[in-house]
């Protein structure tokens, strides 16, 4: 007898009994089932059970690996990871089906979810930290997915670097820094943008490591994702429904909260849907210096991209681009080179807001670009010669 068939009758023998999985009751059952099994059969049945019981299962240690953003069960046969070294196939695996649907309902019930035929789908954060950040889970289930349960775990690790070690690992050179201090020193408004895994967030963290010590930073956001080095650095996080649809605290009501709370800064995390309209309603308060995080190809799609999101809330397009407008100055844009390029984040873009012609639609201009400056500089050193500040040469 395998130890997976002895897991399964260890399985079917508490489901039948209808009590809790309590250690004594599994031992007990061990026992009964394991007959004359050998001691390293029993050993192995009890390792197997605990993947399938506590944590992620056999993807827990792929969590803990340093550098692993992403694991992706895609068939029982197929966990990939992604990270620092580019996607990659493991060699994780599970004995069939009907183990990875149940590992994807475990992990759904773990973050106050339901995951079964009549909700097929989950997306969903998992309580606690894991081994090495918080883990963020979504799930789908047959027959949505035809081929097969599909669950994607994201690691969101605590973007904590400051700008000196930016520049050591060359996301920037030191012009680049030179310029990040003039902004936050300027006290710009600004959004940084780019993709999945581009280092938005990282990014965003060592800029406000960078904000006095004497200014308070009241940040909102969905993930619990920023811990920048600053010593009045105060964070908001959102709160979804539970598994009844009550107790959800939204991004918009944290924003009011956080304008009760005495900012220097406000600062809104990643912007994916209506709560755009609060990132908007937060830096036209009168706090000079705020930021959010965006996702977009380039800072020349931002105002389109921001269009499309304020709908979701209602704010229409004329309203959307006057609030922008007075909103925010700078849009800062990472950009992940491939894993054959050796898979680098780094700033690849500074663009400058401004009304279009004729005040016309907001328009984003290119000021640098892969360390050059280009022929909008003069718009962003008026900006920060207005404030005081003064940009590298």
């Amino acid at each position: 007898m395998s130890s997976a068939e002895l897991v399964e009758r260890v399985r079917l023998r508490l489901a039948s009994g209808g009590g809790e999985a309590e250690p004594a009751a599994v031992a007990e059952a061990v026992r009964a089932e394991s007959g004359g099994a050998p001691p390293t059969e029993v050993l192995a049945a009890l390792r197997l059970w605990q993947q399938e019981t506590v944590g992620a299962g056999p993807l827990e240690a792929l969590l803990a690996e340093p550098g692993i953003t992403d694991v992706l069960v895609t068939a029982p046969d197929q966990v990939w990871v992604d990270g620092t070294g580019g996607l990659r196939r493991t060699a994780v695996r599970f004995t069939k089906e009907e183990d990875v649907r149940r590992l994807a309902q475990r992990l759904a019930l773990a973050a106050g979810r339901r995951l079964d035929d009549a909700q097929p789908f989950v997306d969903g954060w998992l309580p606690g930290s894991g081994p090495g950040g918080r883990v963020r889970l979504h799930a789908v289930l047959p027959p949505i997915a035809p081929d097969g349960t599909c669950v994607a775990l994201r690691v969101l690790r605590p973007a904590s670097h400051d700008l000196a070690a930016l520049r050591a690992l060359e996301t920037f050179d030191d012009d680049g820094g030179d310029l990040l201090d003039a902004v936050v020193g300027a006290r710009l408004a600004y959004l940084v943008t780019g993709g999945t895994g581009a280092g938005k967030s990282t990014l965003l963290a060592a800029m406000l490591g960078r904000v006095p010590v004497t200014e308070r930073i009241v940040c909102v956001e969905d993930a619990g994702e920023l811990q920048p080095a600053h010593p009045q650095f105060i964070r908001l996080v959102a709160r979804p429904p539970n598994v009844e649809g009550a107790g959800e605290v939204t991004l918009g009501e944290l924003v009011r909260q956080a304008l009760r709370m005495r900012p220097d800064r406000l600062v809104v995390g990643e912007v994916r849907g209506r709560e755009v309209c609060e990132l908007l309603t937060a830096l036209n308060t009168g706090h000079d210096g705020g930021a959010g995080t965006l996702h977009a190809n380039s800072p020349s799609e931002v105002p389109a991209r921001l269009e499309a999101l304020a709908a979701l809330g209602g704010l229409s397009r004329p309203a959307l681009h006057s609030q922008l407008a007075a909103a925010v100055q700078v849009v800062l844009h990472m950009r992940r080179d491939s894993p054959a390029a050796g898979g680098r984040r780094r700033l690849a873009e500074i663009g400058v807001v401004r009304p279009g012609p004729g005040g016309g639609p907001v328009v984003v201009t290119p000021v640098w670009r892969a360390g050059r400056w280009l022929d909008g500089r003069r718009l962003l050193a008026e900006l920060v010669d207005a404030r005081g500040g003064r940009l590298p040469c």
